[in-house]
């Protein structure tokens, strides 16, 4: 069935899908990166960090946080243009590529929306001022965004396309999930309430944060996730912000039916339930 046919569908590229300091890390013997249990042979283990653009059956596109990747994410990506922005939270590898924003600024002809929770925008404006005072056309020499608070279990109408955020423990702090037709996005967290499980339940495909084998303070782990998966019961769940210990081939063989492992370029096609 064509997106076309499908006027709820939501269709999503993975701009990026590592951990705060991608794979492989910066180091390693020869200084060519520290790949930890990744294959460096496997192109799909090289990741960038964690960004996704969601885009309507008409072709409007969201943005879900500005990594510091996000330049190369686009061009690698094919991604013509945004239309908005959301940001999950103000940890700096989901807003520091804020300033490549500006061209898309340019492109768009006009100051784009950025869409966060009150504490978040406070701290990315105080981060950023110059990007969030009014704009003076004509041209874009500095990114343009114009503030919009949102709060958990709000709904945003993107273009026709209802967009549910939910809350998430991140550890040390909140984060938002967000679920936009049968596409569910769970990046950094590490516990979700029974909240954030109502607002996922049905969701055909879910991508969800999977940092590493083991527990960690602020990140889910995967046997973590595979009980999560079991209770959202997602046609697809898509392990993201990962570690260098997920080698996409030797993890993805470990998982069961309907969880696989993710990768910068991947896209997903969700339809709408029922």
């Amino acid at each position: 069935m064509t997106r076309e046919n499908e006027p709820d569908g939501v269709r999503v590229t993975v701009l990026g899908c590592g951990g705060s300091a991608g794979v492989p890390l910066i180091g390693g013997a020869d200084g060519a990166g520290d790949w930890g249990r990744c294959d460096p042979a496997e192109p799909r283990n090289r990741r960038t960090r964690s960004s996704i653009v969601l885009e309507t059956a008409s072709g409007e596109r969201l943005l879900v946080d500005t990594s510091p990747d996000l330049r190369g994410q686009l061009l690698t990506c094919r991604v013509p243009g945004i239309d908005a922005i959301l940001f999950t939270h103000a940890h700096a590898d989901h807003i520091t590529g804020l300033d490549d924003v500006r061209i898309l600024n340019r492109i768009a002809g006009r100051p784009l929306p950025a869409y966060a929770t009150a504490p978040v925008l406070a701290e990315i404006t105080a981060r950023f001022p110059y990007a969030f005072r009014p704009w003076k056309p004509p041209g874009f020499f500095r990114p343009v965004l114009e503030t919009h608070p949102i709060a958990a279990d709000e709904i945003l109408n993107f273009h026709g396309l209802e967009i549910r955020v939910f809350a998430q423990d991140h550890g040390y702090g909140p984060s938002l999930g967000l679920r936009a037709g049968g596409f569910g996005y769970s990046t950094d967290v590490v516990r979700l309430d029974d909240a954030a499980f109502a607002a996922l339940a049905g969701v055909e495909v879910w991508m969800v944060d999977c940092f590493g084998l083991t527990p960690h303070p602020t990140h889910a782990h995967l046997s973590l996730v595979l009980d999560w998966a079991a209770r959202v019961g997602a046609r697809r769940t898509v392990l993201t912000h990962m570690g260098t210990d997920i080698d996409w081939a030797a993890v993805g063989a470990m998982l069961p039916a309907g969880v696989e492992v993710g990768f910068d370029g991947m896209v997903l096609d969700a339809r709408r339930p029922g």
